[in-house]
């Protein structure tokens, strides 16, 4: 099922995991691995970054938060209050009591690189796009000789991409194999499995850990920066609680257990044993490609909106005219479906319809070809301005100079880790 990864994937996923396609089939949900920098290799946040979000970016909690001996310190040791546009708001960081307790030992978190840091963002949503899982990241600055949690498993998968310092790994065995997010590490209920790995990241090394995974990680004789991505897995059980939801739409499905049934757990057992068979008939007559559908939009509207520089499309919306030359943007993914009357083309957030009759535009201007506005001539000067230009407003389309610049755009990496 695994499709051959674009080319942007590979290169911005390459120097983390390798060849990018033997990772997304062998690696990924499977087994941990371990990749070694190799050259060059992007470095998405640095120290420098680090200093500038804490010191001049004016972070909110819980966008930050510190950790120390395996347990969050309270958020007003390192907060502090302040005014923003005549409101008052008590999570901004008191920088210096920040840089004071990571001084003592402290780790500092930034929560959400993801959401807010470009070079980040870049490589999480190359991620996404690779695997068809949301993806989040944080960074963990740590002082020397500091250790995290002690051994655990995490109910998402990892990649830990060390950006400075040195940090020494021990990864065990399975306890539990593919765990969901109700299914977290319980040292009462788990021991971890035989150790299969002890090794220490440098700057470029990325470590990838399936869910599951029992590890512990700790600095050595200098600070560490590491980058943390977590790729939250749809899972078939996802996939069957939506097709089981469906039952609620089945009146038999909704009545009532009959009176008296904890009195008799025999009886009760008979007829469940009847209803769970009829249960299963049912499911084997689900809508499957309806369900497929489903499951696509709920993975695309997880995803972090991808509207860069549509501030100034919208504003530069009336210069579009008959010479503008359009092309889709190439990281918005679009869907049609056809009507008896209308087209429908599904974002990841909403669905815009449009006459049936302009469906062969929609075809053209959605091919991923550079396509001149006047060259849509089957369609009159005003019908052809106003399906662009809604398409534009969309996030859907871009006049060329904009699309080649999002062609251009690397997410601002730096190279040299």
């Amino acid at each position: 099922m695994t499709a051959p990864a674009s080319d942007d994937g590979a290169r911005a996923l390459g120097p983390l995991v390798g060849d990018l396609d033997r990772f997304l089939a062998e690696d990924l949900g499977r087994r941990p691995s371990l990749h070694r920098a190799a050259g060059d290799v992007p470095v998405p946040l640095t120290l420098d970054d680090v200093d500038e979000l804490l010191t001049r970016r004016s972070l909110r909690a819980p966008a930050f938060r510190l950790v120390q001996d395996g347990a969050s310190l309270p958020r007003s040791s390192y907060t502090r209050t302040g005014r923003i546009g005549g409101v008052t708001v008590s999570d901004l960081p008191d920088t210096g009591r920040v840089l004071e307790l990571v001084a003592r030992g402290a780790t500092l978190v930034l929560q959400g690189l993801h959401r807010y840091w470009p070079p980040v963002t870049a490589l999480c949503r190359a991620l996404e796009d690779a695997s068809s899982h949301p993806v989040q990241a944080n960074a963990y600055l740590t002082p020397p000789g500091n250790r995290g949690l002690d051994v655990h498993h995490d109910t998402h998968d990892v990649l830990a991409l060390q950006l400075a310092g040195r940090k020494h790994w021990v990864v065990h065995e399975p306890a539990v194999v593919a765990p969901l997010p109700s299914q977290s590490w319980s040292s009462d209920r788990h021991e971890p499995g035989p150790l299969v790995l002890d090794t220490e990241l440098t700057p470029g090394d990325c470590l990838y850990l399936p869910r599951g995974t029992p590890h512990a990680a700790e600095t050595v004789d200098e600070l560490s920066l590491h980058l943390t991505i977590g790729i939250r897995a749809v899972t078939w059980f996802d996939v069957l609680r939506r097709a089981v939801d469906r039952a609620a739409e089945v009146p038999a499905f909704r009545e009532a257990l009959p009176a008296g049934f904890a009195d008799d757990p025999s009886a009760l057992a008979d007829e469940l044993a009847a209803r769970l068979a009829d249960a299963a008939a049912w499911l084997g007559k689900v809508d499957v490609p309806a369900l497929a559908d489903e499951v696509i939009a709920g993975f695309r509207s997880s995803q972090l909106p991808r509207l860069d520089g549509q501030l100034r499309r919208l504003l530069s919306l009336d210069a579009v005219d008959d010479a503008t030359v359009v092309r889709r943007r190439r990281d918005v993914h679009v869907r049609t479906v056809s009507g008896d009357d209308r087209v429908e083309l599904v974002l990841a957030d909403r669905t815009v319809a449009f006459p049936v009759a302009v469906a062969p535009e929609l075809d053209e201007l959605l091919s991923g070809r550079a396509v001149r506005v006047g060259g849509l001539d089957r369609l009159d000067a005003e019908g052809r301005l106003v399906l662009v230009r809604r398409l534009v407003r969309e996030g859907v389309l871009a006049a060329e100079a904009d699309a080649a610049r999002d062609r251009d755009s690397d997410g601002g990496d730096r190279a040299g880790a």
